[in-house]
């Protein structure tokens, strides 16, 4: 049985070491093609990327024998600009600084830190929030809280105290004793010792549930009765809407 000669065998690139390969070669990251030099790939020798080329292959191939990423394959050009030409992206900054931590490309990733979108989210907001105890707990209750109301409902909200300042913290305290409602379903979130303003956690907190996919707002939440103090000092009704 005769094979025709135009027949491309499977996986051409596992057959051997990377040094019988050409120097240029065929990516597929996640669906999108990419055709660079082996020398671009291995540029900075200490990344990820540069340890997936080096010595024998790392990764599979596809159906055409390119090597695959299993990454998303978008933000894939700005890796490959700025590696061949230095050109730091000014698009799509988060999704690429997740891109660089993961090839590990120690260069970008510094570089991108310095910007102001990444800055502001690390050494800016981020700082901050670590200074609020247990705030990412806070928010899972939260979201378990509002989940756990959902039933038959469009509409399900939470209760959630903030508070700046250990004198604030026990102001609420009594504040709550005197609420008519399940004290356990209230989610506290301070005191914290940093600049930002209530205002500005509650923002916080609104960013950080809606990037879970979650459809949230919150306003004061007001005491119907046998309240000491104004509620609005300390209480926000946070609303999820399912649909």
């Amino acid at each position: 049985m005769s094979i025709s000669s135009d027949h491309k065998p499977l996986g051409k690139q596992i057959t051997g070491g990377l040094h019988t390969l050409s120097p240029i070669v065929e990516l597929n990251v996640g669906g999108e093609m990419y055709t660079t030099t082996l020398s671009t790939l291995k540029k900075h020798p200490g990344s990820k990327l540069a340890e997936m080329f080096t010595g024998q292959p790392k990764l599979r191939t596809d159906s055409e024998g390119r090597f695959f990423i299993d990454r998303p394959g978008t933000y894939f050009k700005y890796i490959l600009e700025y590696l061949r030409s230095n050109q730091v992206p000014t698009q799509c900054i988060q999704d690429v600084y997740k891109e660089a931590l993961f090839y590990d490309i120690e260069p970008l990733i510094k570089q991108l830190e310095d910007s102001p979108q990444i800055f502001g989210e690390l050494v800016a907001r981020r700082q901050f929030l670590a200074r609020v105890p247990n705030y990412s707990e806070n928010i899972e209750l939260m979201i378990r809280i509002a989940r756990a109301e959902a039933v038959a409902s469009r509409q399900s909200s939470v209760i959630v105290c903030v508070v700046r300042t250990e004198e604030d913290a026990a102001r609420c305290q009594d504040a709550l004793n005197s609420l008519d409602m399940d004290k356990k379903s209230v989610v506290k979130f301070g005191p914290w010792k940093a600049v930002p303003s209530i205002s500005d956690l509650l923002d916080c907190i609104q960013m950080d549930v809606e990037a879970k996919g979650y459809k949230i707002s919150f306003q004061p939440h007001v005491a119907e009765k046998g309240f000491r103090f104004k509620s609005h000092d300390f209480f926000y009704k946070f609303l999820f809407t399912w649909w």
